[in-house]
């Protein structure tokens, strides 16, 4: 018994002799997930038939429906930017607070949601961008108002499970284009 002890110890002496060696080991570098998306390049969209023009990325596809809501797809992004519109009739304080109700709604998954106003006095736009932070199902979300006739809301979605480190990235990307709309939404009387 004692002997294949010590075969045992021997064997198991020499395997840990001869595995060590001079070899340094190196820990790998982090990966970071780099996606690199080209400057936008925008144009007018003022090719439809709506009470609004604004200023779109052309990378996007814009569909768009009789009633001037619309959708504007990014299909290497897999994302949708879904803006509704709506006339106002006597009925501003309703559709602002469904405007704010829209994005309050991705509370529950949401890490945070944070507001921004947003006023355009020479093109009188005013309105408020939603940025919501966390694994909800909408990234970004604005409305806007020129407060007497029209008002139109923005919201952005991927066709992908909700993972917001994953897709920071093309949020931040698509969130550039939806500010860009809004800096350029040019009211038609």
């Amino acid at each position: 018994m004692y002997t294949s002890l010590r075969i045992l110890f021997v064997l198991l002496l020499f395997i840990g002799i001869s595995s060590c060696n001079d070899k340094k080991v190196l820990p790998k570098p982090s990966g970071q997930l780099a996606l690199d998306f080209p400057k936008g390049n925008y144009v007018n969209s003022d090719d439809m038939n709506c009470p609004f023009s604004f200023e779109v990325n052309e990378l996007a596809r814009v569909l768009s429906k009789s009633d001037c809501s619309m959708k504007i797809e990014y299909p290497d992004m897999d994302a949708t930017v879904y803006l509704n519109y709506r006339p106002v009739q006597n009925n501003l304080r309703q559709l602002l607070i469904d405007g704010q109700k829209l994005s309050y709604e991705h509370n529950q998954k949401a890490d945070v949601i944070a507001d921004f106003p947003f006023v355009n006095k020479l093109n009188k736009t005013y309105g408020m961008m939603y940025e919501i932070e966390g694994d909800a199902a909408s990234n970004a979300q604005f409305y806007v108002t020129d407060s007497t006739k029209h008002f139109l809301t923005a919201s952005l979605y991927f066709y992908t499970q909700p993972n917001y480190d994953s897709i920071l990235p093309a949020v931040d990307y698509v969130k550039g284009d939806m500010v860009k709309m809004m800096e350029t939404l040019r009211w038609k009387e």
